[in-house]
């Protein structure tokens, strides 16, 4: 899967979006990453998740912020991570 990746506030976060936009069922993925993360807010266009020690926010389309994460191999590892888990 490819990404562009963009710097956020201030460069502390960072956020891939993937090249083809997906559908994601926010409640599916909230679920499936339930094991290993937990859930701080959930709406209708958002998901924010506690995961490996950063603020994770999760967006229908596929895209996928980090905070706090400054390195884009990285960011691009857990956005492909995720999305694998989240969409098979």
């Amino acid at each position: 899967m490819r990404f562009t990746v963009a710097r956020l506030c201030g460069g502390k976060a960072l956020m891939a979006t993937p090249r083809e936009p997906l559908e994601i069922d926010l409640d599916r993925a909230g679920e499936i990453l339930a094991d290993e993360s937990s859930v701080r807010q959930k709406e209708d266009m958002i998901l924010v998740l506690e995961w490996n020690g950063m603020e994770t926010t999760l967006y229908p389309q596929g895209k996928i912020m980090f905070y706090p994460l400054e390195d884009r191999d990285l960011c691009i590892r857990y956005a492909s991570d995720i999305l694998n888990r989240i969409s098979g």
